[in-house]
């Protein structure tokens, strides 16, 4: 996994690589995101030489590098190893052949250096070749070649010594690990490396790198909060812009809805789908990278008097059939059939040149190829995107999305939020409103007055009337979303609307809770 000259930490709850002293990353992109197998490379180039010998780090507590590249001598002792090594300048390593009592024999390694860990609690120690540059740098490590018998002494006293440590530690670890692999936590840290591992297109960050990146998630890079906790942006080393979401501790969202996102999104692809670029699980700390989108969410636009006018008609249009085309992709042209369960202007990002991608997964669920419909006893969301079927029953399909999206058509259209809208005279909210409209032939006094310069009338009558079809009450009367692509772009006469659901009714809450809903207060009208 970490490549040439790199030793894989096992130290912390999550395997980690690095460089040895004095080696860099061979392509720093690629480590930056975790992608480790490239390994590293000599930061300076070895002088081989009578005036430049070079000298030796030592490492301690390691699993010695693949020995296909070595060679070995059971007589020699570990001074005689060195000089040795010293004297070939194709030579990167050495260390003992035997550990056992005080350490005997001789093993040299030649090239790269592949396979090597580090362990707190037992392994071996050996000497990596350096350049004279890097001893300096690294004096308190350095066994240097010109270092006199008296210091390999003492090392070879020390190796002698702690070998009956190494005895022990290597017996109490193997009782400490039955029961540390038990814990469920790192259960689930083995579970997710091996799907990483099967889909190898997610890589997994380092903790040390994420809080770089957001200035140790500091107030100033924060972009907002959803239900799985605050969002920040981040600049990684290579100057990349990421978007990085940290699971909160206060969130009803945890374990099951990362791992959820961390499984669904990384096998999925489009244009219209926000891209999931790496994750990490350390400790307590479950984050996960995306790519930065510049122009924030569609609500931070259309529900603000100002920023509203930025979005005229035509990028309005464009943006509704982006959505269409994202939901298309994930009900039936992506490999997983999946229902998004979480629709909401929110969950639509807005990349630099405006084209929508639907966003967090954490909700959302995967369907069989002939499956229909399923029911669930733990109904999340948010109200006024949630059909009356799934709100009041539990019931949920592809057409648990039409619904959503519906509701998105008429918000874009009107720059109203359908929760929160209330007709003064009437007392409906947005998918009243504009279910009466319709019904007295005055549906376009629903647009956004922002709109009216610059919209095509046939256009916008049009996305009002798929809005509808969206919205029915009846799962079954509402199209699927190959239909409604369909209906956007086609000049066909459309069927009639029939009543929307909750299209009337004010006060309903924000958010359901995942363990505190009460499926008897609200009935779908």
């Amino acid at each position: 996994m970490c490549g040439a000259n790199s030793i894989c930490n096992m130290d912390g709850n999550i395997p980690k690589c690095e460089c040895l002293k004095g080696f860099v990353p061979k392509f720093p992109e690629q480590w930056n995101m975790s992608y480790w197998s490239s390994g590293c490379v000599q930061r300076f180039n070895s002088v081989c030489g009578d005036d430049n010998l070079g000298g030796f780090l030592a490492y301690k507590e390691m699993k010695l590098p693949d020995t296909s590249l070595s060679w070995y001598n059971k007589t020699m002792n570990l001074v005689e190893c060195q000089k040795s090594c010293l004297k070939n300048c194709s030579c990167t390593a050495y260390s003992n052949l035997d550990i056992r009592n005080g350490g005997s024999g001789c093993v040299l390694w030649f090239g790269d250096l592949v396979d090597m860990r580090k362990f707190s609690q037992w392994g071996q120690e050996f000497y990596i070749r350096v350049p004279s540059s890097v001893l300096d740098e690294f004096e308190p490590a350095a066994v240097n070649g010109h270092q006199n018998k008296k210091k390999i002494g003492i090392i070879v006293g020390a190796i002698s010594f702690g070998l009956v440590i190494c005895v022990c530690l290597v017996i109490l670890r193997k009782r400490v690990a039955a029961r540390v692999y038990n814990i469920v936590p790192f259960q689930w840290q083995q579970e997710y490396f091996k799907v990483i591992k099967e889909d190898m297109d997610l890589p997994i960050v380092d903790l040390s790198i994420i809080v770089k990146a957001t200035d140790n998630f500091s107030s100033g890079n924060k972009l907002g909060e959803g239900g799985f906790g605050p969002v920040y942006k981040g600049t990684l080393t290579d100057g990349k812009e990421v978007a990085i979401k940290r699971n909160s501790k206060m969130s009803d969202q945890g374990l099951d809805e990362f791992k959820n996102e961390v499984f669904m999104i990384a096998k999925l692809q489009h244009r219209n789908l926000v891209k999931l670029l790496g994750c990490c699980i350390e400790g307590e700390e479950k984050t996960l990278i995306y790519e930065y989108m510049p122009n924030r969410s569609l609500d931070y636009f259309i529900f603000d008097e100002t920023r509203s006018k930025v979005l005229g008609w035509s990028q309005r249009s464009y943006i509704i059939a982006g959505i269409a085309r994202g939901l298309l992709y994930l009900h039936h042209d992506s490999r997983l059939r999946i229902i998004h369960r979480d629709l909401k202007t929110s969950n639509i990002l807005l990349d630099a040149h405006m084209n929508p991608k639907i966003s967090d997964f954490g909700l959302a669920r995967i369907f069989g190829v002939d499956q229909i419909e399923a029911k669930t006893k733990r109904m999340v969301g948010t109200y006024g995107y949630m059909p009356p079927e799934y709100a009041v029953h539990g019931h949920y399909s592809i057409k648990s999305d039409v619904f959503s999206f519906g509701v998105l058509v008429l918000e874009i259209i009107s720059g109203k939020k359908n929760k929160g809208f209330s007709d003064p005279e009437h007392s409906l909210n947005l998918l009243g409103h504009a279910w009466r409209l319709w019904t007295e032939n005055r549906p376009l006094e629903l647009l956004d007055r922002h709109l009216l310069e610059t919209c095509n009338s046939s256009e916008v009558f049009r996305c009002i009337h798929v809005g509808l079809l969206c919205v029915q009450q009846k799962p079954a009367d509402r199209p699927d979303m190959s239909s409604v692509i369909l209906m956007l772009n086609g000049e066909k006469l459309l069927p009639q609307p029939k009543m929307p659901g909750f299209y009337t009714g004010r006060g309903l809450p924000e958010a359901i809770s995942s363990n505190q809903m009460s499926v008897t207060t609200f009935v779908a009208r």
